[in-house]
């Protein structure tokens, strides 16, 4: 159901600093108005490297006002140090002060794992109030940009038809039964919004697909690829521009070279290229007088998945992948000369050339006869590396399904509620969902599309775990995002119908 807002509703304070513009911009009834603000939420305990941020916009025309949020945090709610009850708190509040109906307030998670401050709630509603203190009329103007530098699909689709993912949290499958990887998104969407006074930029939204984990030396605590984004951003725009990152559909997008262990781990070059890669699409997009404003705020319930036959399958392929471990003489301490030896000299491994020379003048083969039994212990020893490595995949995700079947059971329901939001700004079209998309529904929803300006944000009012595509839960237990998910299959279809009603009545 759509939620919008008449100005009569608005308090006297907001109301009041609108009408208080019109001697000095002329406002006009049917005017967009925009604000924006930022307050630090860094966790103060935390040793930090670059500061984590609650940021609001503010959009106000006609009868409808929507407050956009963004905050530097892994997900609202469910998991990380957002509670669940910070959404309908804020929303609560915000109603409450400022008359913004609840289901217009946006909360965008950038899904960086940095930590934030016990009052992380407080402060989120401050950064909307003093945005909405700041409306101003403005015009808008919307584009998108291009950065494919900073992120690779994780999935890898092996030659078995199954697919593994890239993680920290297990090894990967040897290059040999690697067949190919998914794709990316390199579309930075972007919203720019200049007062329409002097033209200085209110401003900026923009929407990319990336994880940002990359994280900094040291783990210390920091907003990641995004934040340090939009600190480049910031820093080139004018005064008290606010640059608010949207995160999209980046369930299966990783930090480029995500599991490089050459070189020390930094979220600052990456996000530098993203950052300088905005700015560029930026100050190509210009700004027009543009008053539609509109969104629709929908629930639809969304089927929950029954996983209790796929947990059986892996507890059997994980008994199986046991028995097979076989004996070998070696232990790491002997497996490691070994194989560097073995893979040095391959014909003569063991010594020099002129002793294998010196036994086949002589008639004698027992330095054959070594290779050979170091041979066949190597590679049994090898065999054993890449099954234990295939059980710590399996059992880390069969983890991961057990307890999403355990929730299933316990709450009893078989659908789980989620919200589905639609915005229009001008031409700027931005459709949201809670869980993490992986980057083909987005691709799909941008393709089919009646709006050319059309962007989609995951991670956004509320966390639903992982959203893969149905084609990708087959594959369920074998990578993360089909493991860490609480939907069935039909999911896709019915969510991707509901979108194309939203974006029609866009």
């Amino acid at each position: 159901m759509t939620r919008q807002h008449p100005l009569i509703r608005l308090p006297l304070l907001v109301a009041g600093l609108v009408l208080l513009l019109a001697p000095q911009a002329a406002v006009r009834g049917d005017d967009l108005l925009a604000g924006a603000a930022k307050v630090d939420i860094s966790h103060p305990e935390k040793e930090q490297h670059d500061p984590l941020f609650a940021k609001a916009l503010v959009l106000h025309q006609g009868e409808t006002t929507v407050a956009i949020v963004t905050v530097d945090a892994v997900a609202i709610g469910e998991i990380g140090s957002i509670r669940n009850d910070f959404l309908p708190n804020v929303r609560a509040a915000v109603e409450s002060e400022l008359g913004i109906p609840s289901l217009n307030v946006m909360i965008n998670a950038s899904h960086c794992h940095g930590i934030v401050c016990p009052d992380v709630e407080a402060r989120t509603i401050k950064a909307i109030r003093m945005a909405a203190k700041r409306l101003t009329p403005v015009k808008m103007g919307s584009g998108a940009g291009h950065e494919d530098r900073i992120m690779e699909n994780r999935r890898l689709k092996l030659k078995s038809g199954k697919e593994a993912d890239v993680r920290h949290a297990y090894a990967l499958p040897p290059d040999e039964e690697i067949e190919s990887v998914g794709p990316i998104d390199p579309q930075i969407g972007i919203l720019r919004l200049d007062r329409r006074d002097n033209g200085h930029t209110v401003a900026v939204l923009y929407n990319f697909a990336m994880h940002p984990i990359q994280s900094v030396p040291g783990n210390l605590n920091t907003a990641d690829v995004s934040g340090i984004a939009s600190t480049v951003i910031e820093d080139n725009l004018d005064d008290g521009a606010v640059a608010l990152f949207v995160q999209g559909c980046a369930g299966d997008i990783n930090p480029i070279s995500y599991k490089a262990v050459d070189h020390p781990r930094s979220a600052v070059p990456l996000g530098n290229m993203l950052g300088l890669s905005a700015l560029k699409a930026v100050r190509k997009v210009g700004t027009k007088a543009d008053d539609r404003l509109k969104l629709i705020n929908e629930t639809i319930a969304l089927p929950r998945a029954n996983l209790a036959e796929r947990i059986v399958a892996l507890e059997s392929e994980r008994e199986r992948l046991l028995t097979s471990l076989s004996g070998t003489s070696l232990n790491l301490k002997t497996f490691l000369p070994l194989v560097v030896k073995y893979n040095l000299a391959e014909d003569f491994p063991s010594y020099y050339s002129h002793r294998y020379l010196h036994e086949e003048q002589l008639g004698r083969q027992d330095m054959q006869h070594l290779d050979a039994e170091n041979r066949q212990n190597l590679k049994r020893y090898i065999q054993n590396i890449h099954t234990m490595e295939q059980l710590t995949r399996l059992q880390t995700n069969l983890r991961l399904l057990r307890k999403h079947q355990a929730e299933l059971v316990d709450g009893g329901k078989r659908t789980i509620d989620t919200e589905v939001v639609g915005l229009r700004v001008g031409d700027f079209v931005l459709v949201t969902f809670p869980g993490e998309l992986t980057v083909r529904i987005g691709l799909g929803i941008k393709q089919r599309s009646p709006h050319p300006n059309t962007f989609v944000a995951g991670y956004t009012n509320g966390y639903i775990y992982y959203a893969p595509t149905a084609e990708q839960l087959k594959n369920v237990g074998n990578a993360q995002e089909d493991s860490d998910c609480v939907l069935a299959p039909e999911w896709q279809s019915q969510f991707e119908a509901k979108v194309a009603d939203v974006l029609e009545r866009l």
